[in-house]
């Protein structure tokens, strides 16, 4: 699917998520505060979706507590027009049930959903940070040596007819070919309807690959599986968030950054806030002749509710 000049492309921004931790970097948001201005931040600089999660203000660590968004949700909807998505990812270490919380509860118009199964690796961040503020952020690496972040098939229905009463629509996260095919169940079940937002997740351990062939693997198999009843997002982990958002951009797609992602806008240099990657991947949009799609370009690309029917 070639990409043409003038086409619209939806840049996400993932702000704060639950894979990095308070001592990886200065400018992770952690508090309420900080997440609302990163989010803003991001907003004005051109982000057309936010993905949220939230964290304790004191320790940072990964929360799904509704009372922890609700710091920060009327905030950031007051401020931009753009597109908030709530996670049902949570952490690979909570229930289904305590993962599904806010979505349940504040009805956004994306929530993301994990598609499948898988092992979940961050224990080789350990090589590369040493000392950690808090005691739980060293547990949280060494723990996924032995963990596999669980969405079967039964996850994945509780979470799609809890939320699609509400008209929230899904941010379909694939970290694997199976999980692709996961999701063609599901539309074949008329259990999620299209225009389908598919985020492929590379360079996760445990995932697929950030190997360009990966990417061309995923592109080829969704076209296959879903004709033009889908939307195609990437998101690349680490040092391949930009290579992967260009290989995207290059196929007609379009892209994910933010420090839940990644922690970096160039080799060893942490990048100081989330507009600081939508910056760069915006330069990356613009270098190639194509537009950042606005938000109401995105409800449209994505038919989604309008954010005026959220509970926050």
């Amino acid at each position: 699917m070639a990409s043409k000049s003038g086409r619209k492309v939806i840049v996400t921004c993932a702000v704060t998520g639950a894979i990095h931790t308070p001592s990886m970097s200065p400018h992770l948001p952690v508090t309420p505060d900080e997440i609302a201005e990163n989010a803003i931040a991001a907003a004005e600089a051109g982000a057309t979706v936010i993905h949220l999660h939230a964290r304790d203000p004191q320790t940072g660590r990964p929360t799904q507590d509704p009372a922890a968004f609700q710091e920060f949700l009327p905030r950031i909807k007051q401020n931009t027009a753009a597109v908030i998505n709530l996670t049902t990812g949570g952490s690979p270490h909570m229930s289904i049930e305590e993962r599904l919380r806010p979505a349940s509860h504040f009805k956004p118009e994306v929530a993301s959903l994990n598609m499948g199964s898988m092992n979940f690796g961050l224990f080789p961040m350990l090589d590369r940070f040493q000392t950690f503020q808090h005691e739980w952020e060293r547990q949280h690496l060494e723990n996924s040596r032995d963990l596999v972040f669980k969405n079967t098939f039964k996850d994945i229905e509780h979470i799609l007819k809890t939320c699609s009463g509400n008209g929230t629509r899904f941010e379909f996260e694939c970290y694997d070919i199976s999980h692709l095919y996961n999701l063609a169940h599901f539309l074949d079940r008329k259990l999620v309807t299209p225009p389908l937002f598919v985020q492929s997740v590379f360079g996760i351990l445990g995932g697929i690959g950030p190997h360009p062939e990966d990417v061309m693997h995923m592109r080829r198999t969704a076209d296959r599986l879903f004709g033009d009843q889908y939307v195609w997002s990437v998101l690349g982990a680490g040092r391949n968030q930009m290579p992967v958002a260009s290989m995207s951009l290059a196929l007609g797609g379009n892209v994910r950054v933010g420090l839940e992602d990644s922690l970096w806008a160039g080799p060893g240099r942490l990048a100081t806030s989330n507009a600081e990657q939508v910056r760069i991947v915006r330069s990356l949009i613009e270098g190639l002749s194509l537009e950042v799609a606005t938000p109401e370009e995105a409800r449209a690309m994505l038919s989604l509710k309008g954010g005026h029917n959220v509970n926050f």
